[in-house]
């Protein structure tokens, strides 16, 4: 009894495991497509987000943060939100109507939140 509980305590602290979605499920997965606006974002504690969209193409975007431009592309997610990522810096930006968030995306910790156009 004594093992099966030690076993069972140990179990509980480990992460939940993730499987990956075959690809083809991924590749059929809905995504939302909103008609969002570029230009200023201001955030809470009074960051400021430049957001430049690719006329030519919605999977692109370009922002200017603390003195950096950066390109992001979408990135397929599970809810179907609109997700930019830039893999070379590691910044996610999820963008809303009424509403945008930027993250680490190695840490997934946000980095400037409750972002709205002016």
């Amino acid at each position: 009894m004594r093992n099966y509980l030690t076993v069972l305590i140990a179990l509980t602290a480990c992460p939940a495991l993730a499987f990956a979605a075959p690809a083809t499920q991924a590749d059929n997965r809905m995504q939302l497509s909103f008609e969002l606006a570029s230009g200023d974002y201001h955030c809470a504690f009074g960051q400021r987000i430049d957001v430049r969209r690719d006329a030519r193409s919605a999977n692109m975007l370009d922002i200017g943060w603390k003195g950096r431009r950066y390109q992001l592309e979408r990135d397929l997610s599970y809810s179907g939100l609109p997700r930019y990522e830039d893999s070379r810096s590691g910044l996610v930006w999820i963008d809303l109507p009424w509403k945008a968030v930027l993250l680490d995306g190695r840490t997934q910790k946000p980095l400037a939140n409750d972002c709205k156009t002016v």
